[in-house]
């Protein structure tokens, strides 16, 4: 059996010794990839061939599986990694840290640094080495792709550690690093992997409503006071997309979006308090808004509108839609009638009812699409979508559609296009194949 030449093995253990002198950063090791790595290290360390074989496969593996190499996963993972230094850096500036936390970041620093700069390529040749095969075994490698942050070019890493904490005051830690999606779900917040990608230049029409939520979103952004949004009006107009858009528009300016579905509303306080203390920006987003008599979710979002004894946090804001002006059900039963016995002030418990919808700040209006709008809608998602068609044959059959199917909407105009998009493409494939030998 071939084994490693002293000097290799010196360099395998000083790789085993920073990793395990980590004090901060230990969380970035604890990923599959890191893991492999790790199992490979302690395997050439053994000089086990049988070992070497295996951990480096679970190596190779597990950057396949990810699509990243050592050096971009390792970078991703510092920063992403949710430890007391990147906490209290996304809030405090780099003098103001404490100085036993910036010493330990910073030689942490320079662990990784050491660890980024293990190449595959000698981890591949001494694993050919250890197990006296023919060929050296197969490096994973990917076109390289330029960092978010420039630090990992400079010969010492410590250098870059006021970049770093900018980096964290921007992009947030942890899960608000990963993610700009998040769900309620189980008394969690949970990152969505892949949120609508909808984008503002997308939308068109209701130019009115979106200038105002732009406007009161930009309010949120800079530190000023920003009200609370209702989005009212006809289904398909665009509503939830606009609120979607915002994330994709503003996420690298630190705006985060929290989808809380109706189930989820009696827990509404929490989850303010959950981001109160964050620097990122939050929109708490309810879809399709509406509730009956005595619903407790009333009362949960009543609280977080209106605030209570615990001051309303400046970084987060409700946005919900709604097809209902006035949120509640109403019934004509419960309008107040002179012969009303059961109970003495029915007319200000209506009145309550209906002007729960003005403790939104601002309320925004759809209305429904005419047919301008519609075909105006139309003629841009369809420029977006590189539709060749004669405008008179796409107004035609765009009239067709909204008649036979769901009348003239946004929606419907977004459904129209992709349909007539896949049709389209459709033909041209077959036409194609018709005409080859």
């Amino acid at each position: 059996m071939g084994g490693l030449a002293a000097k290799a093995i010196a360099i395998v253990q000083r790789y085993r010794q920073q990793a395990a002198s980590l004090l901060l950063y230990q969380s970035v090791l604890n990923t599959n990839i890191s893991q492999a790595f790790l199992a490979l290290l302690e395997a050439l360390c053994r000089e086990d061939s049988t070992q070497c074989r295996l951990t480096y496969g679970a190596w190779f593996r597990a950057q396949a599986e990810a699509q990243q190499t050592w050096q971009t996963h390792l970078l991703q993972q510092i920063l992403r990694s949710d430890n007391p230094f990147a906490q209290q850096a996304q809030r405090q500036p780099l003098p103001e840290l404490p100085a036993a936390l910036v010493t330990a970041a910073s030689r942490d620093l320079q662990r990784l640094q050491l660890l980024y700069h293990c190449q595959g390529q000698q981890l591949s040749q001494w694993v050919q080495t250890v197990c006296q095969i023919a060929e050296t075994p197969v490096v994973w490698t990917l076109p390289q792709e330029a960092p978010t942050v420039s630090f990992p070019t400079l010969p010492d890493w410590q250098d870059g550690l006021a970049e770093l904490t900018h980096y964290y005051r921007c992009h947030g830690v942890g899960a608000f690093n990963a993610y700009g999606a998040f769900r309620w779900h189980d008394g969690q917040l949970q990152g969505i992997a892949n949120p609508d990608p909808v984008r503002l230049g997308q939308l068109t029409a209701y130019d009115h409503p979106r200038q105002h939520l732009i406007k009161n979103t930009e309010f949120l952004l800079a530190g000023y006071p920003a009200l609370h949004v209702l989005l009212y009006g006809s289904r398909g107009s665009g509503k939830s997309s606009l609120v979607k858009a915002l994330l994709n528009e503003y996420r690298d300016r630190g705006l985060r979006l929290i989808e809380v579905s109706k189930t989820g509303l009696p827990q509404l306080p929490m989850i303010v308090e959950h981001v109160r203390s964050l620097p990122q920006k939050f929109i708490i987003f309810v879809d399709d808004l509406s509730f009956e008599e005595d619903d407790d979710a009333f009362k949960a979002l009543k609280v977080v509108l209106e605030g209570n004894v615990t001051a309303r946090p400046q970084n987060v804001v409700v946005y919900a839609t709604s097809n209902r002006r006035h949120l509640v059900r109403e019934y004509f039963s419960e309008r107040p009638r002179p012969s009303d016995q059961d109970e003495i002030q029915a007319w200000d418990t209506w009145q309550e009812k209906l002007s729960f919808s003005d403790r939104f700040g601002l309320t925004l209006t759809f209305e429904p699409a005419d047919q301008p709008t519609y075909l105006a809608i139309v003629k841009h998602l369809a420029a977006q979508a590189e539709i060749a068609l004669p405008e008179p044959e796409l107004v035609q059959q765009a009239l067709q559609w909204a008649t036979r199917h769901n009348g003239r909407s946004g929606r419907s105009a977004r459904q129209f296009v992709d349909f007539l998009s896949a049709e389209l493409a459709l033909a041209a494939d077959a036409q194609s194949r018709s005409r080859m030998p």
